[in-house]
């Protein structure tokens, strides 16, 4: 089954996680991407090899041609298809900066729960609702 749009999964039970996706679906203008659960059944279709380990490790965007992004390298692929993240992508495409943002995005999402409580994630959560169907 051929899908048209990319998908992001993430992880529903984390705060944090839960609203990143949420802002990623209010800036994606263009519909370009679905925003997938980790608990939804689709996910075993969506990405087969993929352990739930590592799915819990990071965000993942599938494209439609089965291509997989992770982490700091999905926000920066998903910068060349959401408008609003572009001046993130320049940034990142710099020589040397991916390294050291997959770096970072490993050491936060290691701490996410804990980021979450800081930050207040849960609650901004409940501030932003999930962008309605497309």
């Amino acid at each position: 089954m051929k899908r048209e749009k990319h998908v992001l999964l993430f992880d529903s039970d984390c705060p944090m996680c839960t609203f990143q996706s949420r802002t990623l679906g209010w800036l994606d203008w263009f519909h370009c991407v679905e925003m997938i659960p980790l608990k939804d059944s689709r996910t075993a279709e969506i990405a087969p090899d993929i352990t739930r380990e590592d799915l819990l490790e990071a965000i993942h965007c599938i494209t439609p041609e089965d291509d997989i992004h992770r982490g700091a390298r999905a926000i920066r692929f998903l910068s060349t298809r959401i408008p609003l993240l572009t001046p993130v992508g320049v940034f990142l495409w710099l020589p040397g900066v991916i390294w050291i943002a997959e770096k970072l995005y490993a050491f936060v999402s290691r701490n996410r729960h804990f980021f979450s409580k800081i930050f207040g994630c849960k609650g901004a959560c409940a501030i932003m609702p999930e962008k309605g169907d497309r």
